[in-house]
């Protein structure tokens, strides 16, 4: 018994020293194992050519009976290790899932079909388990500051395999064990690293404090921007130490000032369109400040301060074209516009910029205006605007006064109406009989004092504002039986003003100019005097006659009537004086009104019938 020990021990020794064929390798002998990781015992082993291997197995403790160690029959290894050799000459071991208990040196031994021959690889593989640590240098800084990363390892890992590294659980670019960066804002946050490959086996995390000023620094708006609503403004800002201060600004005027955390709020009460401009926030912390972007608060309201305009802005003439203009302010801008003539709907169109046109405006047209203008917050009614249409007389006509039974040198009173804007300003009356057409006076009424036979005539008035003149229709006022009989009658003088005057007329037999002048009764303005003057006669210059030579060396005379008070007249008389029939008269004939600056009397055969009036002066007898 003895014997075979000291043959064990010698073998044992011999083996070592790799002595008569025997010899364990290890690749490396000593190894580090990442806690947690695999790790493989690289091995390969030798022996006499005439032995053969019956057994292997790892232990770590040399017993009295070193097959009692194996590894593989140890409950703290038995579920965790693997052999990777065979029973020639590789030897591998796998141990998984190392623990840091599992520090230890490891050996290989063998058993070959001899008795008593076994060898045990010595002094075995050393092995090292090591965790990972993330050491930060330094863990607090201000932007900009450097910082160094280390993941470190109580032992150089086998192989020096690469690192992977996170900052909250997030991957990032570097891999080496050791890194440098400038901190910035983005950089704060837990570090953490990692043996490639074995991301499920991360390093406890550091914290890396980044202190900068505040930055990403934004205004928002809470609630309905209506003017008489409540409006919040909300500031946000992002900085490390947290903000402590902001300051509310609306352009470039402080508004408001708060303290407090990362959000800092402004409300505005009762909210009115003058609030509506450009906000903004400045946020600030030990280290600086920073303001926002600005934001429009853009308060909308329903329509205010509505009006209408008119166009033309001057008098409004009956016939021309009149566009009414709705203009208002509103945030958002009028959706609708409605036109209201005195509370009637005249028009509506949705649309911005309302304009209502009356074309060829009419007399019936006047009248107070205004608009309804609507956004999607509310109304409103413009204030009015009046409409005065001017036109000249209308529907002129004659009245009597008394209208019943008048006894022959009564008194009779005749009345001009009229309708006209502005309203007329002449009247002017006429008598038309056998012998002609007088103006028989001036003024809206007309008194014939002592009615008799030789007043009878047709009687009519012409009315007239700045606009124009209108005839009124004839009166027929006669005497009949001893009673005034007054009957409506036309007149075929149109709508020219019939103004023809009637006078005393000497002519002359021998070729000579005459002077004539006709008086009347004083004009509305009451002036006295002649109203036609410059009336001349002149030899007739072209082949045009209107009466040929009587034989006796007489020619036709041709004279031009003016009248002298012009300042309130419309229209210019000419007439043309033809030679008499006889001694004791000369005819007028070719009486025709024409505009004021006209040319020269037209011929006598473009003077049309409805402009002629006829009427005889007879000589006075002496």
């Amino acid at each position: 018994m003895l014997f075979k020990t000291v043959l064990v021990i010698l073998l044992y020794v011999s083996g070592v020293l790799g002595q008569n064929g025997w010899r364990v390798t290890y690749t490396p002998e000593t190894i580090c194992g990442l806690k947690g990781s695999s790790v493989d015992m690289r091995c390969s082993y030798l022996y006499p050519k005439s032995h053969t291997v019956q057994k292997t197995f790892w232990f770590i403790h040399q017993n009295p009976i070193p097959e009692l160690d194996d590894l593989s029959l140890d409950p703290e290894y038995s579920d965790r290790v693997e052999y990777l050799g065979n029973k020639k000459n590789n030897c591998t071991f796998r141990i998984n899932q190392l623990r840091e208990s599992d520090r230890e040196a490891y050996h290989f031994r063998f058993l070959t079909n001899r008795e008593d021959s076994r060898y045990t690889g010595r002094p075995g593989l050393t092995l090292e388990v090591t965790a990972l640590r993330v050491i930060m240098y330094p863990d607090t800084v201000t932007e900009g500051q450097s910082v160094t990363l280390t993941c470190s390892t109580t032992c150089t890992l086998t192989g020096l395999p690469a690192f992977t590294w996170y900052r909250d659980r997030s991957p990032l670019s570097f891999t080496t064990q050791t890194h440098q960066l400038t901190a910035s804002s983005e950089d704060g946050g837990r570090y953490s690293c990692a043996v490639k490959g074995y991301g499920h086996l991360p390093s406890p995390a550091v914290a890396l404090t980044v202190n900068y000023p505040p930055q990403g620094t934004t205004v928002s708006f809470s609630g309905e921007i209506v003017e008489g609503s409540s409006v919040t403004l909300t500031c946000s800002s992002d900085a490390n130490p947290p903000v402590n201060r902001y300051t509310w600004l609306k352009g470039n005027r402080t508004v408001s000032s708060a303290t407090g955390g990362p959000e800092a709020s402004y409300t505005i009460k009762h909210i009115t369109r003058q609030d509506s401009g450009e906000y903004y926030c400045e946020a600030g912390n030990w280290i600086g400040t920073h303001r926002s972007p600005p934001k429009l608060l853009d308060v909308q309201y329903s329509p205010k301060n509505t009006s209408v305009s008119v166009s033309p802005s001057g008098e409004i003439v009956e016939g021309i074209s009149v566009t009414l203009t709705c203009s208002s302010d509103a945030n958002p801008p009028v959706q609708n516009y409605t036109w209201f003539k005195e509370k009637r709907a005249v028009s509506s169109r949705r649309k911005s910029g309302l304009n209502h046109t009356i074309t060829n405006i009419l007399s019936q047209e006047s009248g107070q205006y205004y608009c309804e203008v609507q956004n999607q917050v509310g109304t409103q009614n413009s204030t009015t605007e009046t409409i005065n249409v001017q036109y000249p007389p209308k529907n002129t006509s004659v009245s009597v006064s008394p209208s019943g039974e008048i006894v022959e040198g009564s008194s009779v009173t005749l009345t001009c109406s009229s309708d006209a804007n502005p309203p007329v300003q002449n009247y002017t009356w006429f008598k038309k009989n056998e012998t002609g057409v007088w103006q028989a006076g001036s003024g809206q009424s007309l008194t014939l004092s002592n009615f008799r036979s030789w007043n009878s005539g047709h009687y009519y008035c012409v009315s007239e504002n700045k606009h124009g003149p209108q005839n009124s229709t004839a009166l027929l006022a006669t005497v009949q039986g001893g009673q005034i009989v007054a009957v409506a009658a036309a007149v075929g003088v149109g709508a020219i003003v019939a103004l023809v005057f009637l006078g005393v007329v000497w002519v002359s037999r021998r070729r000579k100019s005459t002077n004539v002048t006709v008086h009347t009764e004083g004009d509305r303005e009451g002036n006295k005097g002649p109203i036609y003057s410059n009336v001349s006669g002149t030899p007739m210059s072209h082949t045009e006659t209107l009466c040929t030579d009587r034989g006796n060396g007489e020619v036709p005379l041709y004279s031009s009537v003016q009248p002298s008070n012009t300042h309130n007249q419309v229209e210019l008389l000419y007439s043309t004086v033809c030679c008499p029939q006889s001694e004791d008269e000369v005819q007028y004939a070719s009486v025709q009104f024409l505009p004021s600056g006209a040319g020269p009397r037209p011929p006598a055969s473009t003077v049309t019938e409805d402009c002629v009036l006829y009427s005889t002066v007879r000589k006075h007898q002496t």
